[in-house]
């Protein structure tokens, strides 16, 4: 037995050492010491054995178990550091090598140019006004001068959320809630949404972007209102930006204009983009009606003031050649990487 033993001990070494891989080594302890594997069988025989050789053999038998647990002990720990030195090399990484570019977003036309034309407004003493997208019909249409059988009011242009409660069809209201809480002086843009029932086409959308502006002091005169808006027309488009003012007529306003600047494009030739006319309107304005001064509690007589809108979207498609108002809400990302 004692050369069985040497035998079986002398094969799982030979079978230890041809072993790559952790389950091929859990055979091999199948092989040898399981239920069923040869020293198992060898142990299981002493039975057969005389009682006075039993103890000596069973001694040997045991011996034989150590050695293989020891050898099975020993190539585990082998099998288990050459696989990690192997993952920690398929693993390395070479800190020399350049990171991968993540894809940064970029900011939305609108906001591009929202946040100049506040820049310039702001470093002129402007501060920002905010106010609700769903409007009393006092704010929006009464206090500004705008009568009850105006155009203005008419479903086919203003959502009706009831009788006296609208979305906002421009953000002039920001101009009579600011003066019924805070008197002259007063210099506030008011950025915002606003709403129209209009079709969806290539220069119209129900939803939009409006700018106003007011500026409410004692001596502020029309000569006042064309020097900034000149200013902050050549501060967007650019230092040789010719500008023109036209009469018009607005409810809020008297008296009233349509500033146009001369076409970008064909610098006042006539071209597709200006229409043939040589000039682009960009906004209206005008000096603030004394009703409106005296619905919000301020004295006409001592006080005075300029006003002015402007669409957001207009200034956008101009400063950036776009034809279509449709671009700026559809979310390609093929429109939005080129700004």
């Amino acid at each position: 037995m004692k050369a069985q033993l040497e035998s079986i001990l002398e094969q799982a070494q030979a079978d230890l050492s041809a072993v790559s891989s952790i389950r091929e080594l859990g055979d091999v302890r199948v092989k040898y010491l399981g239920k069923k594997g040869e020293l198992t069988t060898i142990r299981k025989g002493l039975r057969d054995v005389s009682p006075e050789d039993r103890p000596a053999m069973g001694q040997l038998i045991n011996d034989t178990v150590s050695q293989l647990e020891a050898a099975l002990t020993a190539r585990t720990e082998s099998l288990e550091q050459a696989m990690l030195e192997e993952k920690l090399a398929s693993e390395t990484i070479d800190v020399t090598m350049p990171g991968k570019p993540l894809a940064v977003g970029k900011k939305h036309p609108l906001n591009v140019v929202l946040d100049e034309f506040k820049e310039i407004f702001l470093g002129l003493g402007f501060s920002i006004a905010e106010g609700p997208e769903v409007e009393l019909d006092r704010y929006n249409f009464e206090a500004l001068n705008i009568p009850k059988d105006h155009p203005a009011r008419d479903t086919q242009d203003t959502f009706y959320i009831s009788e006296n409660v609208v979305l906002r069809t421009q953000t002039s209201p920001m101009q009579i809630r600011t003066m019924e809480k805070k008197k002259p002086p007063i210099r506030i843009i008011a950025p915002g949404r606003v709403y129209r029932s209009d079709a969806v086409d290539a220069t119209h959308s129900p939803l939009f972007h409006q700018i106003e502006g007011l500026v409410v002091d004692k001596d502020i005169r029309m000569s006042d209102l064309k020097g900034i808006l000149e200013l902050f027309a050549k501060k967007l488009y650019g230092e040789d930006t010719v500008v023109r003012f036209r009469p018009h007529h607005f409810p809020f306003t008297e008296p009233s204009a349509e500033m146009d600047i001369q076409c970008y494009q064909c610098h006042g030739e006539g071209c597709r983009l200006c229409k043939g006319e040589g000039w682009i309107e960009i906004l209206g304005c005008g000096m603030v009606h004394p009703h409106v001064l005296e619905a919000c509690g301020i004295d006409p007589n001592e006080y005075s003031g300029y006003a002015f809108g402007i669409g957001l979207e207009r200034m956008v498609m101009g400063r950036f050649k776009i034809d279509d108002i449709r671009l700026f809400y559809e979310n390609d990302v093929r429109f939005l990487h080129q700004f």
